[in-house]
């Protein structure tokens, strides 16, 4: 087990973290302190998660030596319960070990956007917001909303969500493709089966400090009167920030900040952080190199597929992962999911 990751340096690294903070006026610079305090709890769990797996191991055969000494075995159903939990927390460690990115202990912004078909299409991205908010809860995870355009009949035509906790951009990557759904439309009165679908978008928070060259002639800057909650002011201002990346076409925007200012400076945020996961993906060195190479996942490629009726299955196609509770999964079970996929890029 311990040969799957580094442990010595692990150890050594929270060490060194935790004399930095001891040194007067740590606290001076708040941006600075917080993280290294994020980095040196993000080694801290990998390490307990570790000593706690081993001392279960441990304390199992320590019971099963004292069971076979004594020839009682009186315990045997807890040691075999405590067997199976072993498993799922080994299971758990292992899927950690291969969140070894370099932006994978981010945190993550996911953006949904509904496709062509109106409202079906629409409720369909609403239904997606809700699982990956559920999900996120259920991970302990904090969800914020950075941008959001609702519709009044039913759903959201797109969503921009920041969800931090350590680890999220490595267990949300996978999530970026096109979703779609097959069901018996609540909108159709004469109950026929519809085929909707939505894009999902992942890409991690940059640190502050992370340097990224963007040419201000690259960028196309729009600005616009920010809709939905937020009393009077978002509703008399051209607060919301749209910027386009021209030579790529990314677009993104924010409106979630009560100024322009803030906006702008959010939306230039994600801006970068979507061109570095680009370049990265496309093992560019460059930002410059990536003229015209983005597009925001192609429609017809979808990565899963999720079926109401004529019976209830979600299948990921590019694991084949299937599991019968359609339910189960809106409501935020993903780990299946999550895990086969982290797996299969491991073995690739």
């Amino acid at each position: 087990m311990e040969s799957l990751f580094d442990l010595p340096t692990l150890r050594t690294k929270i060490k060194n973290l935790n004399e930095k903070q001891m040194v007067e006026g740590f606290w001076d610079d708040s941006e600075k302190a917080q993280k290294i305090i994020r980095e040196q709890n993000h080694y801290q769990s990998k390490v307990e998660k570790y000593d706690k797996l081993m001392k279960k191991i441990s304390d199992e055969e320590d019971l099963l030596d004292l069971m076979e000494m004594e020839e009682d075995f009186t315990f045997y159903d807890e040691f075999r319960w405590e067997l199976t939990s072993i498993e799922e927390l080994s299971q758990s460690f292992k899927l950690e070990t291969l969140l070894n990115g370099e932006y994978d202990s981010s945190d993550a912004i996911l953006s949904i956007h509904a496709g062509a078909g109106g409202t079906e299409a629409q409720d369909w991205a609403g239904m997606l917001h809700r699982m990956y908010a559920r999900y996120a809860e259920k991970k302990g995870y904090k969800i914020e909303t950075l941008d959001i355009l609702k519709e009044e009949e039913a759903g959201i035509k797109s969503v921009t969500m920041k969800i931090s906790g350590d680890n999220a951009y490595g267990y949300l990557k996978g999530e970026k493709g096109v979703h779609r759904l097959v069901r018996i439309s609540p909108f159709d009165s004469n109950k026929r089966r519809h085929t909707s679908f939505s894009s999902v978008d992942v890409y991690p928070v940059l640190d502050e400090t992370t340097e990224i060259e963007i040419r201000d002639e690259d960028l196309k800057i729009d600005t616009y009167r920010a809709s939905g909650a937020g009393g009077q002011h978002v509703n008399t201002t051209d607060s919301a920030v749209r910027i386009t990346h021209v030579p790529t076409g990314i677009v993104v925007q924010c409106q979630n900040e009560r100024s322009q200012i803030q906006n702008r400076e959010q939306a230039m945020n994600m801006l970068k952080a979507k061109l570095i996961a680009l370049a990265e993906e496309e093992k560019k060195e460059k930002i410059e190199d990536l003229q015209g190479n983005y597009s925001q996942i192609a429609w017809g490629s979808q990565i899963r597929s999720y079926v109401f009726q004529p019976y209830t299955m979600v299948k990921d196609h590019r694991t084949n992962t299937e599991v019968g509770d359609v339910n189960k999964v809106m409501d935020g079970d993903l780990d299946i999911f999550v895990n086969d996929y982290l797996q299969m890029k491991a073995s690739n």
